[in-house]
């Protein structure tokens, strides 16, 4: 049997006794009803994890003591930045999810002009705290001990704007260069998904003024989800860690 993976944001001590996070606590008491004895893999996002055995538990409540410290990365070399336009329905949470499994690090979600996704307030920051539990998630399922960053949504003119030393891609069918024929980042990528609407004349501008490249996937139009998913797992097979 598979050895369930939990994430708690907290300091792990070897032979300390701790109480999972409430979240966590849930999953293990609630959900995969484990109790004392059983064992778990803690991580934290310092890139090592953390066997450990279950001490007590309830379905609200449950304490692990803490065996050992694994060094265990599964990191690609490769960083990868994410401007993802928000997408309407559950695409952006698929999107989020399987990114994170194919080992993107950063993921900031966009707003541009033709985004069909309306937010702002607390339910844009409800909407920030459950991709990040989604992301979590994806590391428990994966194996990774970091975890990717879901950063504050912010409009496409500001991510544009952010200066970095990055490769800078985004997609196009008609472009003249293919991710085989791009030189090898020595700083990482960023890489930006628009909406299923595509990208103003004005975006298109910007991107371009700000060092954006287009790059071409293959022949057919792909949808936001498709596209973003398929050009990250082309750059891990050209200079990360698949294939």
């Amino acid at each position: 049997m598979r050895v369930p993976r939990i994430y708690e944001p907290q300091a792990l001590t070897v032979g300390a006794t701790i109480e999972l996070n409430a979240d966590a606590a849930g999953h293990v008491g609630r959900v995969l009803r484990l109790g004392p004895g059983d064992a778990v893999i803690l991580f934290n996002g310092d890139n090592a994890q953390y066997p450990a055995t279950i001490s007590s538990a309830s379905k609200k409540q449950v304490s692990v003591t803490v065996n050992e410290q694994q060094s265990h990365s599964s990191e690609s070399p490769l960083n990868i930045h994410l401007g993802q336009v928000i997408s309407r329905g559950d695409r952006m949470d698929f999107v989020i999810q399987k990114s994170v499994e194919l080992g993107v690090n950063t993921i900031t979600p966009l707003f541009s002009e033709r985004c069909g996704v309306k937010l702002s307030g607390e339910r844009l920051q409800k909407k920030r705290q459950q991709w990040q539990k989604i992301a979590i998630s994806a590391c428990e399922q994966c194996g990774r001990n970091t975890v990717p960053t879901i950063a504050e949504p912010i409009s496409i003119t500001q991510w544009l704007s952010q200066q970095d030393e990055t490769l800078k891609l985004t997609l196009h069918p008609r472009a003249k260069y293919s991710i085989n024929t791009l030189p090898a980042p020595d700083q990482g990528v960023r890489l930006l998904i628009g909406p299923e609407g595509g990208f103003s004349d004005k975006e298109v501008s910007q991107s371009e003024l700000a060092g954006f490249v287009d790059t071409l996937l293959g022949p057919r139009i792909l949808r936001t989800e498709t596209a973003a998913l398929t050009a990250i797992t082309a750059l891990q097979c050209r200079f990360g860690d698949l294939g």
